[in-house]
């Protein structure tokens, strides 16, 4: 994942064709074998740890990710739990469009997105990224459950209903398009990150509803 490994191996085809031409020559036989053995040991020896190294880089970048996406989005929700109604002016200044429906809803605050914003760049810095990146990534998270609070209200579906997919899929998928480049993500990590994302946030939901820091389990 992110970034291009680099393939080492021993010699197979070029090795045996190397080998028959030491073959004919007779007296490099054995200087030639030899040092072909010493390459190909080289090879696996420095292969191993490579590629546990790399491995072990990308499990703790998909982790920050995930953490970063987790206190972007999870962070409007206490700071709901703790202020209540204090500084709580909605987002969309209680706009009502033409089908009768809200912008996007009383629940969507002022509060909640600078909060968001903040904390993530906070906790970007403790997870040794860039302050920048998590400032990012709240904020393009906060665009997309924006655009899944305009979605859900032009349905006419009720203020906090659930809709799956469309609930969890905008606020992971943009951010994580936004830092592709950045990360080296490919469609497939993104994928998983956002299937990792979906995951969390209804077992985490389910766990907070039942801390009566959630009013609701999703």
């Amino acid at each position: 994942m992110m970034a291009a490994r680099q393939q080492r191996s021993c010699p197979d085809k070029d090795g045996a064709h190397l080998l028959r031409e030491t073959d004919a020559m007779g007296s490099g036989q054995r200087t030639s074998r030899a040092e072909l053995n010493v390459v190909c040991l080289i090879s696996l020896i420095v292969e191993v740890p490579f590629n546990l190294v790399t491995d072990m880089a990308d499990w703790m970048l998909s982790l920050q990710l995930l953490a970063l996406l987790g206190v972007a989005n999870g962070t409007p929700i206490f700071a709901k739990k703790l202020l209540q109604d204090c500084l709580s002016t909605p987002l969309d200044g209680g706009l009502t469009l033409p089908d009768g429906e809200p912008l996007f809803g009383a629940s969507k605050t002022i509060r909640g997105v600078v909060l968001s914003v903040v904390a993530t760049a906070g906790s970007a810095v403790l997870l040794h990224l860039d302050w920048g990146t998590g400032a990012i990534i709240a904020g393009t998270s906060m665009l997309g459950d924006l655009f899944s609070s305009f979605v859900k209200r032009r349905l006419h579906l009720p203020l906090h209903a659930q809709a799956f997919g469309l609930d969890q899929i905008p606020e992971a998928l943009l951010p994580l398009l936004i830092v592709k480049e950045q990360f080296n993500l490919t469609s497939n990590d993104i994928a998983v990150l956002v299937i990792a994302f979906i995951v969390l946030e209804l077992v985490l939901s389910r766990i907070l509803f039942r801390l009566k820091i959630r009013d609701r389990p999703f």
